[in-house]
């Protein structure tokens, strides 16, 4: 079992940078692929960015690509999204999941076994 508690969300002008945590406890952290997916209001849960175990492999949304970074600390049983030129479009609920090493695709919400409870993230114009 994986408990997963994201942080760090809030409200920012277009433009503005917000950097997303999210606290792994539980089984070991390095065993997990992770992934952070959102969720606009009327629209379905979406993948964001994602991470392989090690940190060495990365998959971005085609719309974040180039703003958003996403990170993770083993140590620390923590994994990152550091948002950058944020949009109005990028408001969302955020919610981070965690997958078992070697299932797939990334993209698809069924590959994880584990989720946050999301933490909202609002861009102004």
């Amino acid at each position: 079992q994986v408990q997963l508690v994201e942080s760090g969300g809030g409200l920012v002008q277009a433009g503005g940078s917000l950097r997303l945590s999210c606290a792994a406890s539980g089984r070991t952290f390095s065993s997990y692929t992770m992934g952070w997916f959102r969720q606009a209001p009327g629209k379905e849960r979406d993948l964001v960015a994602a991470i392989n175990w090690s940190g060495s492999s990365t998959n971005y949304a085609d719309s974040v690509k180039g703003r958003f970074t996403i990170s993770r600390n083993n140590v620390e049983s923590t994994v990152y999204l550091q948002m950058n030129s944020l949009k109005p479009e990028d408001t969302a609920v955020y919610y981070c999941a965690a997958a078992e090493q070697g299932r797939g695709p990334w993209s698809r919400e069924g590959t994880y076994d584990y989720w946050g409870q999301g933490t909202q993230v609002t861009v102004s114009s």
